[in-house]
């Protein structure tokens, strides 16, 4: 009986909908623009979350750098004042993995010798725009890459010196493209190296290609490349994550020995460690999402108004159609329930095309701005929740009206 009743509920609804279509399509349109923008902004922040994330978990969750932090701007006295860190030379470089004996840590040098390199094969070359890393046997790890194909470099491989190279995946779609790039022989600055690895892909972090590069060993990398100045990193994993902060701690001090700074002077030098880099970035796209709440929040109370309005207008134009159903035996929990499911089928259409365009205008935005794109479920509840929430406020008023309206005046209504 209560299935009949509401599936009757349902079809008077509909029925009621059709009659008015403009001033309910209207409707259903506020509540969209509002779900969309709801919906398509959190898409995006989803994206962007997701994509930064995956960017920079490649330096590993347990891993921090040491590097030359330039250009940095304090504050001393009210005056602005530039302060440029010296580089980390080779020799201070080669000191700090010599003093840094943290347990369960491993540290690895690089350098990044040039940006611009020409790479050859036979007859073919490319752009010269090639980055060239001089790297040891741990820079892989610490890094967080894997080789999609051959294999990384070793402790042989560093110590003497052998020309070999790991290359990045574009390679296999451009100088290498249609042969097993393994044991060829690329040219570098007139040196030949073999390949003996590819690296899986990683794309672009903030528009850098980070497949467009190639790994030496580090010492045919500084013999190759002898440019003066020439600032090294280095990079330590700590294999166990509860001992992250008192390892960055004795890689300060360690540091501190190499430069020979005395207790009063500032670090000269940057520690960047990778998970607060990921949550400094993710801190700044809840703001977005609290814009998109208050975006929408703005719209949708505007769509409540206009929601409640038409179903105030329908009530009062269909007074003598709940004067008959009240003089048939119609009860006010009846009639109430009849409005208010009319305002929750207009609310939820209204809601259902918010999400399905907030998706679409996201998809977009992340597909222009090259982000990994996951489906935004928090969004997607969340546009849902709301949109019964304007239709519970909006529907409540002028259904308590419907159902209180005295039937004998009811049906005198013209």
């Amino acid at each position: 009986m209560m299935l009949k009743l509401f599936k009757e509920n349902i079809r008077i609804a509909f029925g009621s909908i059709k009659t008015q279509i403009l001033r309910t399509t209207l409707t259903v349109l506020i509540i969209a623009i509002g779900i969309t923008a709801l919906v398509g902004i959190l898409t995006v922040v989803t994206a962007l979350e997701n994509t930064v994330s995956t960017n920079f978990a490649s330096m590993g969750a347990n891993t921090f750098n040491i590097n030359q932090y330039e250009n940095t701007v304090r504050n001393r006295g009210g005056n602005e004042r530039e302060i440029i860190n010296p580089i980390i030379s080779y020799p201070e470089a080669v000191a700090f993995k010599n003093k840094y004996k943290y347990p369960f840590t491993e540290t690895s040098l690089s350098f990044t010798a040039t940006s611009k390199a020409e790479v050859k094969y036979l007859d073919q070359k490319t752009d010269p725009e090639i980055t060239i890393v001089g790297v040891d046997e741990h820079f892989i790890g610490n890094s967080g890459l894997e080789i999609n194909l051959g294999r990384s470099f070793n402790q042989f491989d560093i110590d003497n010196n052998t020309y070999s190279c790991i290359v990045g995946s574009d390679f296999e779609k451009g100088l290498l493209k249609d042969v097993n790039p393994i044991d060829k022989i690329i040219s570098i600055r007139g040196a030949r190296f073999k390949v003996i690895g590819v690296l899986k892909e990683k794309g672009s972090t903030f528009g850098n290609s980070q497949d467009l590069r190639v790994l030496i060993p580090i010492q045919v990398a500084r013999s190759l490349f002898t440019a003066p100045n020439i600032n090294y990193t280095m990079s330590v994993m700590v294999s166990k994550k509860e001992l992250l902060d008192e390892a960055v701690d004795n890689a300060i001090s360690t540091m501190r020995r190499v430069r020979k700074l005395s207790p009063v002077r500032d670090n000269n030098f940057g520690i960047g460690r990778s998970d607060d880099l990921i949550n400094r970035i993710l801190g700044i796209t809840k703001y977005l999402g609290w814009a998109s709440w208050i975006i929408s929040i703005i719209t949708i109370l505007g769509s409540s108004i206009a929601l409640m309005n038409i179903m105030i207008v329908s009530v009062t134009e269909r007074t003598r159609e709940i004067g008959v159903r009240k003089a048939l035996g119609a009860t006010k929990m009846t009639i109430s329930v009849q409005f208010f499911i009319e305002t929750l089928l207009i609310g939820q259409i209204g809601g259902l095309i918010g999400i399905i365009l907030g998706i679409l205008v996201g998809a977009a935005f992340a597909g222009i701005m090259s982000f990994v794109f996951v489906i935004p479920w928090m969004a997607i509840f969340a546009a849902f929740g709301t949109s019964f929430a304007v239709a519970i406020v909006s529907g409540l008023y002028p259904a308590i009206k419907a159902s209180k309206l005295d039937p004998i005046e009811a049906l005198r209504y013209e």
